[in-house]
């Protein structure tokens, strides 16, 4: 049986959608593209092994090379939630500072982390 090659694509979004507690296509910078390429790579492994184009001997080559592709993605939104999380830091302070400053009548500047 053939990877289905946008299945795989969806249930790679549930996995990091999951793990992340969060939509992962929400993310700015969330790139489609990559996950599709990731997928079709998969699907050009499953033929060539079952083709015999990929022997045991290079198998292990080309599923290091699917792990090194997941391993980007996975850096890339590592990036993103960085900037994430951030944003939601500077934020959460904000909100705070200008609750002080509202009711002891003084002006706080709103420190930004980054």
């Amino acid at each position: 049986m053939a990877i289905d090659i946008d299945q795989l694509v969806s249930d790679i979004k549930n996995a990091a959608t999951q793990i992340l507690k969060n939509d992962v296509t929400t993310l700015r910078g969330f790139s489609e593209r990559q996950v599709k390429a990731i997928a079709q790579q998969a699907a050009f492994v499953e033929a060539g092994i079952i083709s015999g184009q990929i022997t045991d001997e290079t198998k292990d080559f080309f599923l290091d090379g699917l792990e090194d592709m997941a391993l980007n993605f996975v850096k890339t939104l590592r990036g993103l939630l960085a900037v994430t999380i951030e944003k939601v830091w500077n934020a959460i302070v904000g909100v705070i500072w200008k609750a002080i400053s509202a009711a002891a009548g003084i002006t706080l500047p709103t420190p930004i982390h980054g």
